[in-house]
């Protein structure tokens, strides 16, 4: 199956209903980068009147999953993903429409390729920052991936 922000945003709908409702939507992506908005409601905001840092944790996720997701469907191998660890800094109130963006995508099929050719499983690190509409950094995710080939 083809992999398109559509057919993304659809499968957040009936597999990870909460990323759906509180509006994570899948913009673009490539096999280098991948862009993921969420824009600021009622629904997914926090007392201080700004988005939830869970949100934009699951906008960012996406961000860097889609990426690994769409390496392993173009590798035609059984690979289990993995987050091992996440790391975050937030840097002002996340208001608007946050637009996470992840350009690590050369990084994760390398280690997919590796992963194939050893057997051996992989770590690989990807980020994502999610930028307001002013172009401010709102906040940066790392995320951890482990990549292994399933027998």
């Amino acid at each position: 199956m083809k992999l398109t922000p559509s057919k993304i945003n659809t499968y957040l709908l009936f597999k990870l209903p909460s990323a759906y409702i509180v509006g994570v939507r899948v913009k673009q992506f490539s096999t280098t980068e991948a862009t993921v908005a969420v824009k600021f409601r009622w629904v997914n905001q926090n007392p201080f009147r700004s988005m939830f840092w869970a949100v934009q944790g699951m906008a960012a996720e996406l961000a860097t999953g889609i990426l690994v997701m769409h390496a392993i469907a173009a590798s035609n191998t059984n690979i289990s993903m993995l987050v091992t660890n996440m790391s975050a800094t937030f840097a002002k109130k996340a208001k608007g429409t946050i637009v996470f963006s992840c350009f690590d995508g050369v990084v994760i099929k390398e280690a997919i390729k590796t992963a194939i050719a050893t057997g051996d499983g992989q770590t690989v690190i990807a980020k994502a920052s999610g930028i307001d509409s002013n172009g401010d950094t709102v906040s940066s995710f790392t995320f951890e991936w482990s990549l292994k080939v399933k027998s």
